[in-house]
């Protein structure tokens, strides 16, 4: 199984160090999130501070960004890492479309397929010369001089996934993309019966095989060298289920467990702007069921029994004081869990 973590993005004098450390204990990529500042730009300060690691956005929103923009940002960072980017997009809700970004709405899963479509066209015509000619309904790109074109690089195509909750998305991830990044707001019950039977449904469709597909994530870890910084970790993963637990969009994921009374009391609460009281709607059980929970000596073990088959790569991360002796055993141990990618 591989193993992935982030870097900081508020301050990017501290992202060359983190980096550097993440690769030296043993990670196999870092990964930002499109939540607070740019993701990409730490990822550039880390291409230059490594030589090994894997670097990758999960995820950038992808709807108020021009695939254009996106594909010269993401052919950057492939070239000046020597091809060990991966990029992946969001097509975020509604709601944070239109009023956060302020861009039109529509059905995501079409415009994802042409945006990740558009995406392969523009990189194409940059690496091979091929002739700019993509035209779908939602991204139209038919222009392209040779002063705008950058150079061929020589390298592996720039993978790309994307995020996904409901089957038809998840279907997509199969048939149109290198991988697929699961939510957070995921149980190993609602991967198993539902998320994973649709992404191998696409597989079939493209003719590919699982093998050659990663599955990122489908839940949460909650560890700590102590049962009580365990405990800390678990109410921060049962703060997120509030939170996540309160759309409508995920409802889906309780329904799985009959939990969807829960989810609607949720949404009653947020509605309401009752956010730190959500919280304590969700027990302990619940959260040992969306998460990975142990201490860091039960850690590998807990990881193989809630991910193990189900997903390739995880995200996690240590505490500073956490000796980097024991980071780089913990990784090594769950870097030997069986994984169905062997790409």
């Amino acid at each position: 199984m591989r193993v992935e973590t982030g870097i900081p993005t508020e301050d990017w004098r501290e992202v060359a160090e983190a980096a550097s450390r993440a690769e030296a204990a043993g990670y196999q990529g870092l990964v930002t999130a499109d939540i607070v500042g740019d993701p990409f730009i730490p990822l550039g300060i880390a291409a230059t501070a490594t030589e090994r690691i894997g670097l990758g956005t999960g995820i950038v929103v992808a709807f108020p960004r021009s695939p254009m923009a996106i594909a010269q940002v993401a052919w950057d960072l492939q070239a000046q890492s020597g091809g060990r980017f991966h990029l992946g997009l969001g097509s975020q809700v509604k709601g944070h479309i239109e009023r956060r970004f302020s861009t039109p709405w529509t059905a995501p899963v079409p415009r994802m397929r042409e945006y990740v479509e558009s995406l392969r066209a523009i990189w194409n015509c940059w690496e091979h010369r091929e002739k700019l000619d993509y035209q779908g309904e939602h991204y139209r790109f038919t222009l392209m001089t040779p002063e705008f074109s950058p150079k061929p690089n020589g390298l592996a195509p720039i993978r790309v996934s994307i995020a996904a909750v409901g089957p038809a998305m998840l279907k997509l991830a199969g048939r149109v993309c290198d991988g697929v990044r699961l939510h957070g707001f995921a149980t190993r019950k609602y991967l198993e019966e539902v998320a994973l039977p649709q992404v191998e449904a696409g597989l079939a469709t493209s003719g590919r095989k699982r093998e050659d597909f990663e599955v990122w994530g489908g839940g949460f870890v909650a560890t700590g060298e102590t049962d009580e910084e365990v405990a800390k970790e678990m109410d921060w993963v049962r703060y997120r289920l509030a939170f996540y637990g309160s759309t409508r969009s995920y409802h889906g994921v309780l329904a799985c467990h009959d939990e969807l009374d829960l989810g609607m009391k949720l949404h009653a609460m947020s509605k309401r702007g009752e956010w730190d009281q959500m919280a304590a709607e969700i027990s302990d059980d619940l959260v040992r069921i969306f998460a990975a929970v142990g201490r860091h000596d039960e850690l590998p073990a807990a990881i193989a029994e809630r991910f193990a088959g189900v997903s390739d790569t995880v995200a996690l991360g240590f505490s500073r004081s956490t000796p980097g002796e024991r980071v780089r055993e913990i990784l090594a141990d769950i870097r030997a869990i069986p994984a169905r990618f062997s790409g």
